[in-house]
Parts: structure tokens; sequence; C-alpha cells
């Protein structure tokens, strides 16, 4: 299982080294995309199977259907670990994400999320002073 939270820094070549503890999970293979809120994603191979899947059944008559399925599946790459655990970030995805050289990296059971690690600092103090309230919602989802 992917989790925890790891700070980490984006080199020269624009490789990001992921955590040991992610690797074995990971793989030698992975997917990166583009996330919600301006952070990337990288997903096992079996875990973007059964996302590209669900991807591929939503309803094409719906244009969000449509265009999330478009943004999520055209903005991903497949990734290489090479010998050092390390990635190469596309710069379009890179851009996005709006990374410098620090980055914080995520284990959210079955994927990782990467954030600029100021962008995460401020998200995580948002979100952490309302968990209260995020908590009282989620109560009616049965979490």
């Amino acid at each position: 299982m992917l989790i925890g939270e790891y700070q980490h820094t984006i080199d020269i070549k624009k490789r990001l080294a992921v955590p040991a503890k992610f690797r074995k999970d990971l793989g030698e293979k992975a997917v990166i995309t583009k996330g919600l809120e301006n952070c990337l994603v990288i997903y096992t191979l079996d875990e973007w199977g059964k996302l590209a899947q669900k991807l591929a059944n939503l309803p094409t008559a719906q244009a969000d259907a449509r265009n999330f399925a478009r943004v999520m599946l055209s903005q991903a790459s497949d990734v290489e670990l090479d010998k050092l655990g390390r990635i190469l970030i596309p710069d379009s995805l890179k851009n996005y994400a709006v990374l410098k050289k620090n980055v914080t990296l995520l284990g959210l059971s079955t994927k990782i999320e990467i954030w600029d690690s100021e962008k995460w600092a401020e998200h995580k103090q948002r979100t952490e002073s309302s968990v209260g309230d995020i908590a009282e919602r989620l109560k009616e989802m049965g979490i």
C-alpha cells in the first residue's frame, strides 16, 4: 500500500527519485498524468488499467465525461524507474503542476500524488483547518 508523505527534489534533468518505500509497489513501469488541484498522479500499471477502463466506459454523450477522459488519457505518459529509482517527468506535466525543485510525494493507497512543496503546504494547511467539516460531509457517504 502506498502511504506517507515524502520530500524530494527534481534534478536539473527533470528526474525525480521515487521514495524507496513506493518502488516495490510501482514496479519498473508506471503511468503519470494530471491530477486535480494542479498536482500530478502516478499510477501502477494495474491501477491505471482499472482507471482507464472506467474512463472508457463513461457516457460519450455527456460533455463533462468526454472532457474529463480526454484530459486524463491524453496527458498520461508511461514512465520507467531507472536503476536509482528515478522517473523523468514530462515537460507538459511539470509545467501543469508548476513543479519547481522541491516536491512532496503523497502515498494515497493506490496512487502517488506529486505536488510542488509550497503548494502542498498551503493546500494541506487549508484542508487541515476544515477537516472536521469535511468529516461531517463524508459521514453521509458512510466514511
